[in-house]
């Protein structure tokens, strides 16, 4: 790709697509993170296919992609273990009117590998498996408040956290009554939460950790809170199961909760979801138990042959190949290199990474440290046009050093131009208007 050739000859197909994607879904993505405003004006690729750490867009263009389908795809585009083991199972049947015995061969699999979890459901996303988890706490307790960790972004797309956001239209004012946020590592103000709300607060949900690493002892303090005032605790481990550790960031820190719920690695970016957790909690879906049922994850294509197949395969992969010692070793080095041309450029106040090294963000502020949409998207335009696809700096199993060494080569190019931006005005470098934050009231960026 030619660093001096416009977008508009480079993308022209991409585009003309991404018009298209507008007409017929909302949004022009099926997910907020994926939207044309996440990326800068003429340099947002539609992809067409994949493979290890790099992808090709309609335009024919290649690049090494670092956010890997939303952290999702831990072992690289088109695994063949995994690629196989789906293209069997399909081939046998996706979908039964009676469970299969893949369904309980995974069941019993994923639920053997943590400990004071007996039972699990699947599903096909991690929202819908946070509800049910919810759902379950309110069920159990009787309560129906809410305590969630207000600095993590995302739980769920339903009306319980939603609610908590700018992007509240559609949502009953009612709804966000029945959610009260804390802070992470920060137990006082979850005793806090739970003086405000006395005998109300049905669950404690949070993801172990995120950007920060819980503090010594954070963890367990939250569970003994939640012991002591009889609410359940919740780990949303979507982003940090089989990503922090094999199964998941309970089994490093040592804590566990009543339920976990887990998805994008899960199954190395196919579809597949699950919610696990004690017994006693999980039965209250099922059949045998005497009080109300619960309606729990009933869901059509909850375990499909195909994303229960990819499942298998991905957790036979991480047992056999030390994928999270790899993904955090990318990630260091990452962390290492980015850090130091920062430092080369001067820019070292304006552009930093953070978080776990298996699961990199970065951070652009501007000369007065105030975090900058506009030199995001600079940074994200100047690192496309060089061949790298990186909101984030998630790393895969797949990379490899060619792709490394890219990747911080076009870093140090991208800081050139930011170095200057931050001297001459971004203005003069920004092809378009800045990405935008998914959480907002309106569309307009001044509104």
């Amino acid at each position: 790709m030619s660093l001096t050739e416009p977008a508009s000859n480079r993308l022209a197909t991409s585009a003309a697509l991404t018009a298209r994607l507008g007409d017929v879904v909302p949004g022009g993505a099926h997910t907020y993170a994926k939207g044309t405003d996440q990326f800068p004006a003429g340099f947002a690729p539609v992809l067409r296919r994949g493979e290890g750490c790099r992808v090709w867009d309609v335009d024919g263009n290649e690049y090494v992609e670092w956010g890997m389908g939303l952290r999702s795809v831990t072992l690289g585009h088109g695994f063949a273990p995994v690629v196989e083991a789906v293209a069997t199972a399909a081939a046998a049947g996706t979908n039964f009117v009676r469970p299969s015995e893949l369904e309980l061969e995974a069941a019993e699999a994923l639920v053997a590998r943590f400990p004071g979890a007996d039972m699990v459901k699947f599903t096909k996303d991690g929202s819908t498996a946070n509800t049910a988890a919810v759902k379950l706490a309110r069920a159990a307790t009787g309560r129906t408040v809410v305590a969630l960790c207000e600095e993590q972004p995302f739980f769920s797309y339903d009306d319980w956290f939603i609610a908590t956001t700018e992007m509240d239209a559609g949502i009953p004012v009612s709804a966000r009554s029945e959610t009260v946020g804390f802070a992470y590592n920060d137990v006082p103000s979850l005793e806090r939460a739970f003086a405000a709300h006395p005998g109300a607060i049905a669950c404690v949900i949070l993801e172990p950790a995120r950007i920060d690493e819980p503090e010594p002892a954070y963890l367990e303090s939250v569970a003994t809170l939640c012991r002591d005032h009889g609410t359940v605790l919740i780990f949303d481990e979507c982003v940090t199961g089989f990503r922090w550790d094999v199964p998941g960031a309970q089994t490093l820190y040592g804590v566990t909760p009543d339920l976990s719920t887990f998805g994008k690695a899960l199954a190395n970016g196919f579809a597949l979801s699950a919610l696990v957790g004690r017994r006693e909690l999980m039965e209250l879906g099922g059949l045998e138990h005497e009080g109300k049922r619960v309606f729990l994850l009933s869901t059509t294509h909850g375990a499909e042959h195909v994303g229960l197949a990819a499942g298998l395969a991905s957790w036979t992969a991480y047992d056999e190949l030390a994928v999270t010692a790899r993904l955090a070793e990318v990630g260091q080095t990452m962390r290492d290199g980015v850090s130091e041309l920062a430092r080369r450029h001067g820019v070292e106040a304006c552009v930093s990474t953070v978080g776990h090294p298996a699961c990199l963000f970065y951070t652009t502020r501007d000369g007065n440290g105030a975090p900058s949409q506009e030199l995001r998207a600079l940074f994200l335009q100047e690192m496309i046009r060089r061949g790298v696809l990186a909101p984030s700096f998630v790393s895969s199993y797949a990379r490899d050093a060619n792709a490394i060494e890219q990747t911080l080569e076009a870093v140090d190019g991208a800081l050139a131009t930011l170095s200057l931006a931050l001297e001459h005005g971004v203005d003069h470098y920004l092809e378009g208007p800045p990405v935008q934050p998914v959480y907002r009231r309106y569309n307009a960026p001044d509104s």
